[in-house]
């Protein structure tokens, strides 16, 4: 039987993820899990398992990226080059980092993640000389070694944690790889494109997506997403970074509760 509450809260949160990826872009996971985990109970629902929350979160990044990619690239707002770097590399670290996760602790490498989302919230505060509003995407000259070197880190520490770190990944572009907000915004969401594919097939071919309840997912995260992107185009540069920057406080905080909480195991 259909609990048709629980299908409009997921649409709610799609609408909610659809926008903020399409926005900022992020993929939003850090958003969706903790909502999907625990909306449903507020308006009486049946409360989602784990994994079906997971799989539930995969299929929202994967459309939010894939509508948000598209929307940027049509804006000119992101750097097909600055995309295959990096996301060729972040899709490599994020299965090794996963792979590997056995052999540190979650608990200590959650307090790296932790650590490396505050330094991102700050850098992403830091003021930016001469930083232009509308900048060509198809023009943009970057260095190949930092944008890896970036997208080896986060991949990897983010698949050894089980955390995507796109809200991560946009701060570190901007002040290390020297990438315009708006470029690094419409590029990030083509970089986490290529790890939402990878998780979305692998949840897919073992039976953990719940398909029915994806499908107010699909509704809604569509039209939001192409929204959010149309409205960062409007928006300053300086608004995007300061609405970027109260993301990553709230990712910040999920992060410290999982760890106060002992949410995450070993």
């Amino acid at each position: 039987m259909i609990e048709w509450h629980l299908m409009l809260a997921i649409a709610s949160i799609g609408l909610v993820a659809g926008f903020l990826s399409g926005l900022l872009g992020i993929g939003g996971g850090i958003i969706v899990t903790p909502l999907l985990l625990y909306m449903p109970q507020l308006v009486g629902a049946s409360t989602l398992s784990i994994r079906t929350v997971a799989g539930l979160t995969i299929v929202q990044g994967l459309l939010a990226s894939l509508v948000g990619a598209i929307s940027h690239r049509r804006f000119k707002f992101s750097s097909g080059r600055l995309a295959a770097y990096m996301g060729a590399t972040i899709f490599v670290a994020a299965f090794l980092g996963g792979a590997g996760s056995k052999l540190v602790s979650n608990t200590v490498l959650l307090v790296l993640f932790l650590a490396l989302a505050c330094a991102g919230g700050i850098l992403i505060l830091l003021p930016t000389k001469n930083e232009e509003e509308y900048p060509a995407g198809a023009a943009l000259d970057f260095n190949p070694a930092r944008a890896v070197a970036v997208a080896a880190g986060v991949g990897l520490l983010g698949g050894m944690v089980g955390q995507g770190g796109s809200f991560i990944l946009i701060p570190l572009m901007t002040w290390f790889v020297k990438v315009p907000t708006r470029i690094a915004i419409g590029s990030n969401l083509a970089v986490v494109l290529f790890s939402s594919a990878a998780g979305f097939l692998g949840k897919a071919f073992t039976g953990q997506i719940e398909w029915l309840l994806a499908v107010p997912l699909v509704l809604t995260v569509i039209p939001s997403a192409a929204l959010g992107s149309r409205v960062s185009r409007r928006l300053s540069v300086l608004t995007l970074r300061r609405t970027l920057a109260v993301v990553i406080g709230v990712a910040v905080v999920r992060i410290a509760v999982s760890l106060l909480s002992g949410e995450v195991a070993g």
